[in-house]
């Protein structure tokens, strides 16, 4: 070890954001050589709902070493094929946002312009019906994606709905096995080094100090090292996002065991509902500008499917994200570096992408400007992509039946996401930027889902007739739907495999 090299690290909060950042550094560094220590406080409470999740989780798990059966005995974790979407669009509509693809590209052209091609005044089978995770989840079914490329059910995806508190107990017993020391106290003072600024120790109740080379806040909402003590700036996107509340509550398990998340817009906002094995997760995001917490919580209570265990819990927040996540010695992972509502289950991934960023950039005792300003750049990349892509479904409506949703219709949008429904529009063209979470897949999903049809289908495909089109379409649905015949249902894999 050089005289430059960070020694000590310490993390400040538990939860989702602290175990994993823990988890990550234990499993990454040598503990001989480096020093992990975790401040936690059990009289401060975590936001850990029932945590909805996409298919890249299982990267930073398979990092860990981590069985996946053992980690959905751990966690009482379930299959996700993807989000069913209610009442977006219009009142009335639904549609899925898959995982997996739909259909199948041919002659290097996207399989839903061949969907587009076959649209006609007559009946004609939505675009999910072409997509293996879609028609799985919706008859509750579950399978492994094959691994021969040439069978249908090679095309499936899938991620994960579990306990959020029951995960970070999981990864705190990861992390402290592998040497990471837990400290449990609350934080009187943060000190600060008067000449660079820098975080140099805390101060607890108990009248412990802790010092460190290197400091992570997962201090969630409070952002206590972040904000409270470096005065980071915060971005405020709720004028985009104008949803700022939530009420959360579990209801007894509820049958059949779907392999999907459920996204339910309401009068100001939207309800989800998260399966797992034990119980099913609700909540109800919405916004105070134009709802009062009373009503919100009736609306919740009035849509759940089961009996509530316990009374509605309460959790105040402002979309949006820090100037800086990375600032002096200092990173913000999870909620103290940004919140970005779970419509489309990101808020681990982004945890994720914190700690893998970091990680791809690790920085000596001095770490260079230009390593902390390009995971700023990345990490304000991430956020912004996936603001965008929540945003669609809230500007791509129909609804006019209240005041938020004529809000939501009418307001202004950012250039990037208006550029992506000009060009959808104009041909059903939809290209990935700079490596982004989201593939075509889902903005096709979410933009047809909701309505919004291009122009023309790709004029490529003017010359092949309409029928030899709807054959191949239905030789894919048959070949989806005999798959799933074969399928066990959810409920019994979960029984077999994980129970």
């Amino acid at each position: 070890m050089t005289k430059n090299t960070i020694k000590t690290f310490v993390i400040v909060g538990g939860g989702t954001a602290g175990w994993m950042t823990a988890a990550a550094l234990s499993r990454m560094l040598q503990p001989e050589h480096v020093s992990v220590t975790l401040v936690e406080s059990d009289a401060i409470g975590t936001v850990g709902v029932g945590e909805a999740t996409i298919p890249d989780i299982a990267n930073f798990n398979k990092m860990l070493g981590i069985q996946e059966a053992d980690f959905l005995k751990a966690t009482s974790g379930t299959f996700k094929l993807g989000i069913e979407f209610s009442n977006w669009g219009k009142l009335g509509d639904k549609y899925f946002h898959p995982f997996g693809t739909h259909g199948v590209d041919m002659n290097g052209i996207d399989f839903h312009q061949y969907w587009l091609h076959s649209l006609s005044d007559s009946n004609h089978p939505p675009l999910e019906s072409y997509s293996m995770c879609a028609v799985a989840a919706k008859q509750a079914k579950f399978s492994f994606p094959s691994s021969n490329p040439r069978a249908v059910t090679s095309s499936i995806r899938y991620a994960y709905h579990f306990d959020a508190i029951k995960y970070a107990t999981f990864l705190r017993e990861y992390a402290q096995q592998r040497g990471v020391n837990r400290v449990e106290g609350t934080i009187r003072q943060v000190s600060t080094n008067p000449k660079t600024g820098n975080i140099d120790a805390l101060e607890l109740e108990s009248g412990q100090r802790i010092t460190a080379d290197f400091f992570f806040d997962c201090s969630g909402l409070r952002a206590l090292l972040i904000d409270k003590t470096l005065g980071v700036q915060y971005k405020d996107w709720s004028h985009w996002l104008p949803c700022n509340s939530a009420q959360a509550i579990p209801t007894e398990r509820t049958e059949p065991l779907l392999p999907f998340t459920k996204a339910i817009a309401q009068k100001a906002g939207w309800q989800w509902r998260i399966p797992t094995q034990h119980r099913t997760g609700n909540g109800h995001i919405y916004s105070r500008d134009f709802l009062d917490d009373e009503e919100a919580t009736q609306i919740l209570l009035d849509n759940v499917d089961a009996k509530p265990i316990g009374e509605p819990r309460t959790i105040r927040f402002t979309t949006g994200c820090r100037d800086q996540f990375w600032y002096k010695n200092c990173v913000a992972i999870g909620l103290s570096g940004g919140f970005l509502e779970p419509l489309e289950s990101t808020s681990i991934y982004l945890i994720q992408q914190g700690i893998s960023r970091f990680m791809s950039l690790f920085p000596s005792l001095n770490a260079s400007e230009v390593i902390i300003d390009e995971y700023n750049r990345l990490m304000c990349r991430e956020f912004e992509q996936v603001r965008d892509f929540i945003i669609l479904h809230y500007k791509a409506t129909e609804r006019d039946d209240s005041e938020f949703w004529r809000y939501c219709s009418a307001m202004t949008i950012p250039d990037t996401l208006q550029h992506k429904i000009d060009l959808f529009k104009a041909g059903g063209r939809v290209f990935r930027d700079d490596n982004e979470l989201f593939t075509r897949p889902s903005w096709i999903a979410v933009m047809l889902g909701q309505n919004i049809y291009p122009d023309n289908y790709d004029p490529m495909l003017a010359n092949i007739p309409r029928s030899d089109i709807q054959r191949s379409l239905n030789s894919m649905s048959v070949s989806m739907t005999a798959a799933v015949e074969k399928m066990k249902t959810h409920a019994e894999f979960i029984k077999q495999y994980a129970k």
